[in-house]
């Protein structure tokens, strides 16, 4: 595998417009795709409206790469506070004076064309921000990142389906149901990935008692089968912020979900059918998932176990990229990138496996941790505090993995996500764990 450190200058070049032109494909796809009265509209308040999210984007392009990389001149320094994400709730933004979306559109295009011309001009050395073509690699991961958002804020919308994707490859029965990863320390978090966000970082040892993980995600039927055994109304499985939440916001089911007689229904991008039984549950809350391994017997994982399933290869006992080992994702790999608009059944995907036989860690669903998001040992702010450090605390709750609206550019094996563990409208899901008794080890 070649990584980014060895591509040299031009063919570095070539790579980060791949990924813009790439990203930029997709954010037009996910606006171009209804009209103005659905772009400028708040689908739900936990959203920002697709046409703030779209000149987000730019601005934020505009900031990185035409300002502080190419020292250029401002585009449109008169919009930044608008577009500033920490200066105005989603909630309020569609109150704000916005550009519209053909402004919005033209916009994003200026900015485009400049960020080309630095692109073809910029040496990639001499400063943290250049090395490796970092600042590229971030402005791509944050409009990917912002296109997942999108693609969620689609989910919200109610209307017609103007989203459309072939359906994911079929599953196959999994040999085992849960696998033992053993105890021992393994390299998590990364040093060495060029375009590594700063909560990855740095790569440090971490260690794990020996534990059992599922081997894939928890599927519809499974969730199913907690709903119908009262999972919902029985106080024993929820932590007490949870049950709280529950009762409060009257939860029954995952979100997008709908009895009909004796059938679960689904909503997905404005399609109604049958939940299918062996996909990953997806639109779940932490709270939902840490009931959900009460009363399987089992408990969410923790991140560091999550990552040593993800990296560990016993027979070297080093941490690779991914699951099946350093090369880039493939669609024989992972359920990424909006191809499929859905998760695929489990065992869609064999030659995404990692070393320890565990299936699906990347792509299909975000998955819940147990963990509170924080920096390891050793971390620094790089670029800005904003990103990761600010959020940093019990109040989110970690998510590994990606799901089938993340991109390969956004996701790897060391890559963290978080929320708040009541939020739903993401697309998370789960999978259980449990500690290894010592009669199972012997």
């Amino acid at each position: 595998m070649t990584s980014i450190d060895d591509l040299g200058t031009d063919r570095l070049r070539d790579h980060v417009a791949a990924q813009l032109t790439r990203s930029r494909a997709r954010s037009a796809a996910l606006t171009d795709a209804v009209d103005e009265h659905d772009l400028v509209r708040q689908h739900s308040k936990l959203m920002s409206p697709l046409v703030w999210d779209f000149a987000h984007i730019g601005n934020q392009e505009e900031l990185w790469l035409v300002r502080d990389v190419g020292g250029r001149e401002p585009v449109r320094s008169d919009i930044d506070e608008l577009y500033d994400a920490f200066k105005h709730s989603r909630s309020s933004r569609p109150e704000l004076p916005l550009l519209g979306p053909a402004e919005a559109r033209r916009y994003v295009a200026e900015v485009r064309d400049k960020v080309f011309d630095v692109l073809e001009t910029t040496r990639f050395e001499g400063r943290r921000l250049l090395d490796g073509g970092f600042a590229f690699g971030m402005i791509v991961q944050h409009e990917q990142q912002h296109d997942e958002t999108m693609l969620a804020t689609h989910q919200l919308r109610v209307g017609a389906p103007v989203l459309d994707a072939p359906p994911p490859p079929p599953g196959s029965p999994l040999p085992v149901s849960e696998v033992l990863v053993p105890g021992g320390y393994f390299t998590m978090g990364t040093s060495t990935e060029a375009w590594a966000l700063d909560n990855e970082r740095p790569a440090h040892q971490a260690r794990t008692d020996p534990f059992f993980i599922d081997t894939a995600p928890v599927t519809n039927a499974r969730y199913a089968a907690f709903i119908d055994a009262g999972g919902y109304t029985d106080e024993r499985w929820w932590s007490e912020a949870g049950w709280a939440h529950v009762q409060q916001a009257k939860l029954v089911a995952p979100r997008f979900w709908e009895r009909v007689g004796a059938e679960w229904y689904r909503d997905r991008f404005g399609v109604v059918a049958p939940v299918v039984p062996d996909e990953p549950v997806v639109h779940v809350s932490f709270h939902e998932a840490e009931a959900y391994a009460k009363w399987a017997g089992k408990r969410l994982p923790t991140e560091v176990e999550w990552e040593k399933a993800a990296r560990f290869d016993p027979a070297t006992g080093r941490s690779r990229r991914y699951p099946w080992g350093d090369e880039e994702p493939t669609e024989l790999h992972a359920n990424l990138g909006q191809r499929h608009l859905q998760p695929a059944p489990v065992g869609a995907y064999p030659a995404g496996a990692s070393a320890l036989g565990v299936h699906q860690l990347i792509g299909d669903v975000w998955e819940w941790t147990s963990s509170d998001f924080h920096g390891y040992t050793g971390f620094e702010v790089f670029p800005y505090a904003e990103y990761s450090q600010v959020f940093f605390g019990p109040e989110y709750k970690v998510l590994r993995g990606g799901s089938f609206g993340a991109d390969p550019a956004a996701v790897r094996s060391t890559f963290r996500n978080w929320d708040y563990p009541i939020r739903r409208q993401i697309f998370a899901g789960f999978r259980c764990a449990r500690d290894a008794e010592a009669a199972e080890l012997s």
